[in-house]
Parts: C-alpha cells; sequence; structure tokens
C-alpha cells in the first residue's frame, strides 16, 4: 500500500527497515546522537571533583566528570596514546587524575596530560595537544548534557526551544526547580525495542485506554485517545476524586512551592529529540533518558524526582513511583511486542497513524530530514 492510496483518515509510517536495518540505526548514531546535544547524567551523581560516569553516545564511550572548580567536563574516553579505554567502570571517582592502565599516560580532571612514562624526555609533546579530547557540556534542570558535533548546534534552540514550544515559555517549567530536586527512585529499564517505537509510543495516547488502567483512571481525558502534547500549554487535569498523581488516585506528597495555580492537578509531558521525556505534575517530575545501544535495544533510565525534604525525610514514595513503572512497563512491553513484527513482509512499508496520532508524522518527517533520507512514496 502507497501513502497515495491511503484513506485522508489515515497517514503512513516509517517502513519497519528503519526500526531493523543495522545500517540505518549507523546513520542515526551518526546523524543523531554524535551530532546533537544528548542528555547523559543528573549533575548530582558527580557528586564533587574527581566523580565520573562513563556513557555511550552513538558509537562513542564519554567521560563525564566534575573538575576542581566544579564545572563539568566531558572527554572522549580514549587515552591519546595508544587508543586504550581510559575508564571502564560505569562510574566512580578518582583523587586527582585519570591513568591509562595500559602504558600510565596520566590526564588531570580538565583532560590536560600531566605524567607518563618518561614524558620529561619528549619535550616537543605538548601537554594540552595531547590532553583528551573535549566534548561541549551544558547543565540544565540538574542534568549534565553534552554533544559531540565539533561545531554543536544551539543548546538553547535544540534543547530549550522544545520545551517552549510545548509550554509555550521556558518560565513553565523552571517553576518546577528541577535543579534543586532531588532523586526519590531510580529504575533502569531494558528495553528489547527500537528507540522510535518508544518515542512514538510516548508520543501518542491512542493506546492508553488499552493498556493504561490506573493511568486513565488518575487522567480520565487519556481514555479519549488524545496526548498531553497535543496542543501548546495543554496539561490534563486530574480526575475529579483524584487527590494525587499516584497508582490509586490517594494523596500525593509535598507539593513544589513554585508550581503555578494553573498548573495544579495538571499532568504535562515534553518530548525532547533524541532521547528525553519530562513528565510535570505538582509534587514530583518523572525525567526519563534513553540510550540506544541497537537497532532492536535501548536503555532506559528514569529518575523520580521530589522535594528535598520530601526524600530527606524518608516518606513514603512507593504509591508515587509505582503509578509510572507501571507506565513505563506498559508501555515498554508493547513496544516489545510491536519490535519482532518490523521485520514482517506485512510491515515493509509501515503501517498508518490516525488523526489522533497524526502528529508522530511529524516526528517521522524529522527523522527523515535528519539522516538525509527521501521520504516514503
Amino acid at each position: 500500500m502507497t501513502s497515495t492510496s491511503l484513506p485522508d483518515s489515515l497517514i503512513a509510517t516509517l517502513p519497519g527497515s528503519y526500526y531493523t536495518d543495522p545500517g540505518i540505526f549507523a546513520q542515526e548514531q551518526e546523524h543523531i546522537f554524535e551530532a546533537m546535544w544528548f542528555c547523559v547524567a543528573r549533575s548530582c551523581d558527580l557528586t564533587g571533583p574527581g566523580a565520573f560516569k562513563t556513557v555511550d553516545v552513538g558509537r562513542e564511550s564519554i567521560l563525564v566528570t566534575r573538575a576542581r572548580d566544579n564545572s563539568v567536563r566531558a572527554f572522549f574516553n580514549v587515552c591519546r596514546h595508544r587508543g586504550a579505554k581510559l575508564c571502564t567502570e560505569e562510574s566512580g571517582e578518582v583523587k586527582r587524575a585519570f591513568q591509562c592502565p595500559y602504558h600510565a599516560w596520566t590526564y588531570d580532571l580538565t583532560g590536560k596530560l600531566v605524567a607518563a612514562p618518561n614524558l620529561t624526555k619528549m619535550p616537543d609533546v605538548g601537554r594540552t595537544e595531547y590532553g583528551l579530547a573535549n566534548v561541549a557540556t551544558r547543565e540544565w534542570l540538574g542534568y549534565v548534557w553534552v554533544c559531540l558535533a565539533e561545531t554543536p548546534p544551539s543548546f538553547e534552540e535544540q534543547i530549550v526551544g522544545e520545551v517552549v514550544a510545548r509550554l509555550g515559555d521556558v518560565e513553565s517549567i523552571e517553576r518546577y526547580d528541577m535543579e534543586s530536586l532531588e532523586v526519590g527512585r531510580r529504575i533502569v529499564y531494558d528495553v528489547k525495542a527500537n528507540w522510535k517505537l518508544i518515542i512514538e509510543n510516548f508520543m501518542e495516547c491512542y493506546h492508553c485506554a488499552t493498556i493504561h488502567p490506573e493511568l486513565t483512571e488518575v487522567l480520565p481525558e487519556f481514555a479519549d485517545g488524545y496526548a498531553a502534547q497535543y496542543y501548546v500549554g495543554h496539561g490534563v487535569e486530574f480526575g475529579a476524586d483524584i487527590k494525587g498523581f499516584t497508582v490509586d488516585g490517594s494523596e500525593g506528597l509535598d507539593r513544589i512551592p513554585g508550581v503555578a495555580e494553573d498548573q495544579d492537578r495538571r499532568y504535562y509531558a515534553i518530548t525532547v529529540p533524541p532521547q528525553v521525556f519530562i513528565n510535570l505534575v505538582p509534587d514530583h517530575v518523572i525525567f526519563h533518558r534513553m540510550y540506544p545501544v541497537a537497532v532492536d535495544r535501548t536503555i532506559v533510565e528514569c529518575d523520580w524526582l521530589y522535594l528535598r525534604d520530601v526524600v530527606d525525610s524518608g516518606r513514603d514514595l512507593s504509591r508515587s513511583v509505582e503509578l509510572f513503572d507501571r507506565v513505563n512497563r506498559q508501555d515498554f512491553d508493547a513496544c516489545e511486542r510491536c519490535q519482532p513484527a518490523m521485520s514482517s513482509r506485512l510491515y515493509a512499508k509501515g503501517g498508518v497513524l490516525v488523526p489522533s496520532e497524526h502528529h508522530i508524522g511529524a516526528f517521522h518527517d524529522w527523522i527523515h530530514e535528519r539522516l538525509g533520507t527521501r521520504q516514503p512514496e
């Protein structure tokens, strides 16, 4: 079936190969994940100078650390001598420097080469020139973002601009004061599905009445199939008898003080391409970041953020966390159900989007634009 033969109510999706072809995934790694701003860590995970994380961004391993001046730095996790992986642990802390386990080339927290066997006999070797290769970094909303591009795109346009396009202004998200919130719970999901299936799922609510009974109880509007993102500034209102964004609709936790009155008792969802989802409710924020590791596998790290006093006091977060944990597991199960069929001959030219999903077509257009691929006929 071609797009010209579709009824007006339906538009075509991406072809199945976009979810199964390692060659297309390699293009996405190069032209999307390695070319755009990519969220890699919660700022507070880098607890002090020398704390570090290693994160795969596209095809590259990136070392993220905090320097002596408390700034966040990021480098390619590659020794400049013979290319050994500098840090093999996912996280940790060094006292003063990173030392390559192969030939002991040593770099300080700014990436400068500070020591190596017989280095004093090589006065022509520049300590900065042969230091670690820098990666651009930004901190925003309490998270660290990196960009591997030699000339990074505007952070304000690519990242902040997506939030403004969704909420209407940047002040609407700043009221949640995410930088000062505390991680109350973190859950990591290993999803056996292509990253685009996860984004498409998050963007629509046509499936909500079918697979999200707890969510539609709290947010009855979702039972009608319209996504939270379907017009600028739209927040989905809690049900009349719902007291909080919890698995049973019971009372939530302490409300974030800056949340405006017109944001109270409402849920907002934001997609920030290529790999971040932000969910805002009055008493907490749910922040997802995806790490596409293969054409059919995606790691999703999800933080539940609360007021520091709520977390420090040991309050029971379970009913709050359980609601979206269930939503995540229901969504990821659906994505894993779709992934095998992406290689079916029946899906070679893709599927279709109904009117409440038509906005996903803009995401597909964005994929074609990033990859420089032809629109399906």
